[in-house]
């Protein structure tokens, strides 16, 4: 399964620049680059960076991770739900909110790091699941106002996690 097999009305038009991200990479490629280019990535910041915001009311690199946590957790959430046909539409999240209670940046790095390995490992395990029988990955449900399948969730995740670690080169490194 790759990126150019989705149809445009498995996602919402908000998603098609985290979509973008992804070549045509096979979506487990995709989910595991995460565990292993994307983990090492963040272990090479070095530790002056990860508190520092490039501008005002931005997040730092800590909250950068925090969010990528969170928002990998939901999305996998959504994802098991519509893959058990699970008809019940899912709320958006507002991520500014999540990053006001995360408090990352009183973590350790190794904390952050660790839980994103344990969820990225949850993650890929869960998408296993869904490959025995490949129309789960076509299943469809409402997230957000809108319709998105558990493939073009699992796409999502990792075009997400591409979008902010190229920010994290762009802005703060």
């Amino acid at each position: 399964m790759k990126v150019s097999d989705l149809n445009k009305g498995e996602y919402l038009p908000y998603f098609q620049p985290y979509i973008n991200k992804i070549s045509d990479l096979v979506l487990f490629d995709g989910l595991e680059d995460g565990l292993e280019k994307t983990i090492s990535f963040l272990r090479s910041i070095p530790a002056d960076k990860l508190e520092y915001r490039y501008e005002e009311g931005k997040w730092t690199i800590k909250e950068v991770i925090s969010h990528l946590i969170d928002s990998e957790r939901i999305f996998a959430y959504r994802a098991l739900r519509f893959a058990r046909k699970d008809r019940t539409p899912v709320a958006g999240f507002e991520q500014d909110d999540y990053i006001l209670e995360c408090y990352a940046n009183e973590r350790s790095i190794d904390s952050l790091l660790d839980e994103f390995v344990l969820v990225k490992q949850a993650t890929i395990a869960l998408y296993k699941t869904f490959v025995s029988n490949s129309e789960v990955l076509k299943r469809t449900g409402i997230a957000g106002g809108g319709e998105v399948s558990v493939r073009a969730l699992g796409f999502l995740i990792s075009g997400h996690e591409k979008h902010h670690c190229d920010i994290i080169r762009e802005r703060y490194l």
